[in-house]
């Protein structure tokens, strides 16, 4: 029996339970659907959602459409399970990221992973105004709770950013959030990657200086550029 005592000193009473190891059968369940899940990932970065299938994600994962739809009702929701993903892995690098560091270079860190994961190949690409994938990502809790602890984690440093001076206080912060998270669909990265005259990791840095310090003369030049 462990007691625990809350903040009003009321006693309260849990009897510990053994550690239940899932059954052979779920983990192979949650391995599929990993397989899934990373295969449209792949398929999303490379086509985006308009040109991919379900055919194609079945052939890739190796198992029968019909055996897909049971993980998975619909190409939407294979869509907002790759989001899911995508959103999981920004609040852990987020949790990652020094707690002391100011807010512009915890900002700049979040653009330059997501130019990373971009230009790696690993960024899903979904259409800005698609109804029924909409409705299905607006339905996933998942999504919605997750999207809304990265945007009000991101929120913050921006605010932060604003009111000491290295960001522009007089923009709306919605608005520099959501040109942050442009870059993460940025065309210029693969434009300047397909051109092949700088390495993935010059375009990041050239890319950040024009998000961060614009085309100016006097921003290039303290950009280091």
């Amino acid at each position: 029996m462990v007691t625990f005592i809350s903040p009003a000193g009321a006693a309260l009473s849990a009897t510990t339970q053994p550690v239940v190891k899932p059954s052979f059968k779920a983990q192979m369940l949650v391995a599929r659907e990993d397989a899934i899940v990373e295969a449209v990932n792949s398929l999303l970065a490379e086509k985006g959602f308009d040109l991919m299938t379900v055919d194609e994600v079945a052939a890739k994962v190796g198992i029968a459409k019909a055996s897909l739809y049971k993980h998975f009702p619909s190409k939407e929701d294979l869509a907002a399970a790759a989001m899911v993903r995508l959103l999981r892995l920004a609040k852990n690098f987020l949790a990652e990221l020094p707690a002391q560091a100011e807010p512009l270079v915890q900002l700049k860190a979040v653009v330059r992973w997501m130019m990373q994961l971009q230009l790696a190949g690993q960024m899903p690409s979904l259409p800005s105004q698609n109804s029924s994938l909409r409705a299905t990502l607006l339905a996933n809790r998942d999504y919605l709770d997750s999207l809304l602890q990265v945007s009000d984690h991101i929120g913050q440093w921006i605010e932060a950013a604003q009111q000491d001076g290295s960001l522009n206080p007089k923009l709306p912060p919605l608005l520099v959030l959501y040109t942050l998270y442009s870059r993460a669909c940025d065309p210029v990265l693969e434009f300047m990657q397909a051109s092949g005259q700088h390495s993935d990791e010059e375009i990041v840095s050239l890319v950040l200086a024009t998000c961060f310090d614009g085309l100016a003369q006097t921003a290039i030049k303290s950009s280091g550029l």
